[in-house]
């Protein structure tokens, strides 16, 4: 057979390295997946998901909605307001998180209000305006001051709470960035719809105000994402407190019984005494006595 037909093994040996790499790979990468798996979970947790956001957007849609046709700022926002209730009243009757539901109310609620007072419908949207813009200031202002906006909301959601301040800067930098994403989309929304505010008729306000809840919502979402699935994992202030309070458990049985088992080797050393004291008594008594002395 020709040389160049025969088969050829390399002749280098397999050495325990090689053979434990695609293992490390393969344990990398199950580890990254679960780190990936576990971010979109609580952003999900954190943000609401896909019930939170059609809370937030299913009550303005039904003004704008309402208000195109009959021009009619009463019945657009009880409408609006009425529907808001009912998705609140169905995660009470599920008994879901109540925190995204009462949010949307409360904001539908002062929209309400606001416009009713002012009688000026473009007024509804300007209470959720405001709260934007505070919330974008709020971003950048807590990024500069060096605690993210961010980390402080999912921190806990995480089981991290502030240890990604001075333990984890990796994280830290993520929680930066993120919260600067945040920031900057939201204030690009406001820059938006703050001159429509102004210029823009009531219908033509609420319309593009509906189109713009989701997809800056979405962006800052999918960033934050990128960002933290770069980052390092979060530290487990819960499990390590868990785990402290088992090593104090167990310092305080075995201190426990350290001290019983000194008890019992004192009562063995005491009746060992008591023993021994007895024999040599009994040893004593048993002794004959030596004659007396006449005086």
């Amino acid at each position: 057979m020709p040389s160049h037909d025969r088969p050829t093994t390399d002749p280098r040996p397999t050495t325990g390295a090689d053979a434990t790499a695609p293992a490390t790979a393969d344990a990398d990468a199950g580890q990254a997946a679960d780190g990936r798996a576990a971010t979109e979970q609580a952003l999900f947790e954190a943000f609401g998901g896909i019930r939170g956001t059609v809370e937030t957007i299913l009550p303005g849609l039904l003004f704008v909605a309402i208000y195109t046709v009959s021009k009619d700022l009463h019945v657009s926002a009880i409408a609006a307001l009425a529907v808001s209730l009912v998705l609140t009243a169905v995660r009470l009757v599920r008994r879901d998180t109540l925190k995204h539901a009462f949010s949307g109310v409360f904001g539908v609620a002062f929209g309400v209000v606001f416009a009713m007072m002012t009688g000026n419908a473009k007024d509804f949207y300007l209470p959720s305006m405001l709260y934007t813009l505070g919330l974008a200031l709020a971003y950048i202002a807590t990024t500069l001051a060096g605690v993210p906006l961010l980390g402080l909301i999912l921190g806990p959601v995480f089981k991290e709470n502030l240890s990604w301040r001075t333990r984890n800067p990796g994280r830290k930098r993520a929680y930066a960035k993120s919260s600067w994403a945040w920031g900057l989309i939201l204030l690009a929304k406001c820059a938006i719809l703050f001159p429509l505010y102004w210029w823009a008729n009531t219908a033509q306000l609420g319309w593009v105000l509906v189109a713009l809840k989701l997809p800056p919502f979405l962006l800052a979402l999918w960033l934050t994402w990128v960002f933290l699935t770069k980052a390092p994992p979060p530290i487990d202030v819960f499990a390590e407190m868990e785990a402290e309070e088992e090593r104090e458990k167990a310092q305080r049985a075995a201190a426990e019984r350290r001290s019983a088992e000194g008890e019992v080797l004192d009562a063995v050393a005491e009746d060992l005494g008591h023993g021994l004291a007895a024999e040599v008594a009994v040893e004593a008594a048993r002794r004959p006595q030596g004659p007396r002395h006449r005086r």
